[in-house]
């Protein structure tokens, strides 16, 4: 039997966060959701994942935030940055945190990020 990964998705757009965690789980993941950063970090203090899918822009604390505080706690966790957000600069910045994939949404189905995903964690 395959131990299922733990994923952790941070995403305030309510119907891609659930239509994401609805496929990761069909694909055997387990799988957590949060809609903004603060109660994503909270969560990461608590458990430890596999990987995270982190939205940039979000209520209470944004992705970068969140990028900022796994850092600054040491959580190594693999980070997927998905945002609508496309400008080189936001990349960059992603770049200096661990961020294995930066995904825009508007340009991604959805079924590309959950192949991507399964292909980190093979």
């Amino acid at each position: 039997m395959k131990i299922s990964k733990k994923i952790l998705i941070i995403e305030d757009e309510k119907t891609l966060a659930r239509a994401l965690e609805l496929k990761l789980i069909h694909s055997g993941f387990e799988v957590k959701t949060v809609f903004n950063g603060e109660d994503g970090m909270a969560l990461l203090q608590k458990e430890s994942f596999a990987f995270i899918l982190l939205d940039l822009i979000m209520p209470k604390m944004d992705g970068f935030a969140v990028l900022a505080a796994l850092k600054e706690k040491k959580i190594k966790t693999p980070v997927m940055v998905l945002t609508n957000l496309s400008q080189d600069s936001d990349m960059k910045h992603t770049k200096e945190f661990n961020v294995k994939e930066f995904i825009v949404k508007s340009d991604t189905p959805i079924a590309t990020i959950v192949e991507r995903v399964i292909k980190f964690l093979k």
